[in-house]
């Protein structure tokens, strides 16, 4: 590789498929995919950035062992149980039977001793004890075949411990526990190395995944996007118009499930579907107005509302597919978002960058792009993303570039699988875009293109 000059810039191209080695969406491939390095012409190293793939071990040979080794154990675990179950019970006959017997042992001895007490309705009366008896027979018989059951599962359980002790010594000294603390002590690397790479340009989106249908045509939902957090829940806010009830979910795999979640009722109405989730808090705009609203979900109360000036509303300024979109909250790995438009600059999208903890616009731009052609935008390490249609066919067909405040038409395509979306937004913990897509929600992950500045 060719490195003629003492800096060095190295181009990274990432494949960002963080939330599949999370294991938490259905229908999904889990793992990330293998690429190798090369250089380009100018003598770049050009790379892909890759992690583990998490069902490297479903292929690991030791895993179907424990696994086979699992249902032998639980076969075992559920034979005992019979015989358990069985042998109470029938122990519970043969005391319920305890004083049947002694009565009739008491007789023999009796006309042993004297036969001649022995009457023909002392013997009828014995037969009768001794019918009463005789189920004891089978009882004993089937304690003879428990006998040999037994004897089977301890053979069984001493295979499972040969099978084991050959497993533990392959193994090594690691047991499962450390083993997957290891596993989770690197994830955590990884994902520290990823946010240290910083923010690149999206080059291409992937196919869509259908993690839940749920909800009507409208709607948005949403994990909290600020960097870093520990936060696992989602968000699902159902329609576009009036709405006042969220949902809030512990885990992903909960809202997939579609359980154990809370709802929160606003003490204001919503508009439009661009609402975003951040640092713990819903911002989304006042139906009715262009005032945004804080609303913060563990105390459960409004933190602060501010007008977002001249911006229009009620279906003045939406995007194509309209449902009140006129005022669209989202954040990137650079802060909080507004993207709007007002009539001073003739209905073309602006982009301003929020304080969020004031909600005080800190800077805008004029992109020039009328927002009723647009069917959705997103942001991206400060550059906003607009696709050319909110129907089957769309793709990314706009890029503004806040930093340095120009634009460029790109040629990005994605699967618009169920033909109208009504929300996407990009999460930057995740680097995967969030859609509601006509009653479904989807995630789409994210191919970004990295240029990083490093010495030698």
């Amino acid at each position: 590789m060719v490195m003629g000059r003492p800096e060095v810039f190295w181009v990274l191209q990432l494949l960002f498929t963080v939330y599949l080695c999370k294991g938490l969406y259905p229908g999904s491939e889990e793992g990330w995919q293998v690429y190798s390095t090369a250089s380009d012409p100018d003598g770049r190293c050009v790379c892909t950035v890759v992690a583990p793939a998490r069902n490297l071990c479903k292929r690991d040979p030791r895993s179907r062992q424990l696994r086979l080794l699992t249902e032998q154990v639980q076969n075992v675990s559920q034979s005992m149980e019979v015989v358990d179950l069985r042998t109470s019970r029938d122990l519970q006959y043969v005391r319920d039977s305890e004083p049947l017997l002694r009565g009739v042992d008491g007789r023999l001895h009796t006309y042993v001793a004297n036969p001649r007490t022995l009457t023909a309705k002392g013997l009828q009366e014995l037969k009768g004890q001794m019918s009463q008896l005789r189920p004891l027979l089978s009882v004993v018989e089937q304690y003879r075949l428990d006998l040999q059951t037994l004897a089977t599962l301890r053979l069984e359980l001493l295979n499972l411990s040969i099978i084991l002790t050959a497993i533990q010594e392959e193994i090594g000294a690691y047991d499962y526990e450390e083993l997957q603390q290891r596993v989770l002590l690197l994830e955590t690397r990884l994902h520290s190395c990823m946010n240290k790479l910083g923010c690149g340009r999206l080059t291409a989106v992937s196919g869509p995944i259908t993690v839940r249908a749920s909800g009507s045509r409208f709607g948005s939902w949403m994990t909290d996007a600020m960097i870093p957090s520990s936060d696992s829940r989602v968000w699902s806010m159902d329609g576009y118009y009036k709405g006042r009830r969220v949902l809030e979910y512990r885990t992903m795999g909960d809202f997939t499930k579609g359980q154990n979640f809370v709802q929160h009722l606003l003490p204001h109405p919503w508009a439009g579907t661009g609402h975003v989730v951040y640092n713990g808090s819903l911002y989304y705009n006042k139906h009715q107005s262009n005032i945004l609203v804080q609303y913060h979900f563990r105390s459960r109360s409004v933190l602060l509302q501010r007008s977002l000036s001249g911006a229009g509303y009620n279906n003045t300024f939406p995007y194509s597919w309209g449902g009140s979109s006129d005022i669209d909250l989202m954040a990137d790995e650079t802060g909080l978002w507004a993207v709007y438009t007002t009539i001073p600059n003739a209905g073309n999208i602006m982009v301003s960058r929020l304080d969020p903890r004031s909600l005080e616009v800190l800077q805008s731009w004029d992109t020039g792009f009328p927002k009723r052609s647009a069917g959705e935008a997103f942001m991206i390490c400060g550059t906003l993303y607009v696709t050319n249609s909110h129907l089957a066919g769309a793709k990314v067909h706009f890029a503004y570039h806040t930093n340095s405040s120009t634009y460029e038409y790109t040629d990005i395509p994605f699967h618009n699988q169920y033909s109208h979306i009504s929300m996407m937004d990009y999460n930057p913990r995740e680097r995967a875009l969030y859609t509601w897509n006509n009653g479904h929600q989807v995630l789409y992950n994210v191919t970004l293109f990295h240029v990083i500045r490093s010495d030698g």
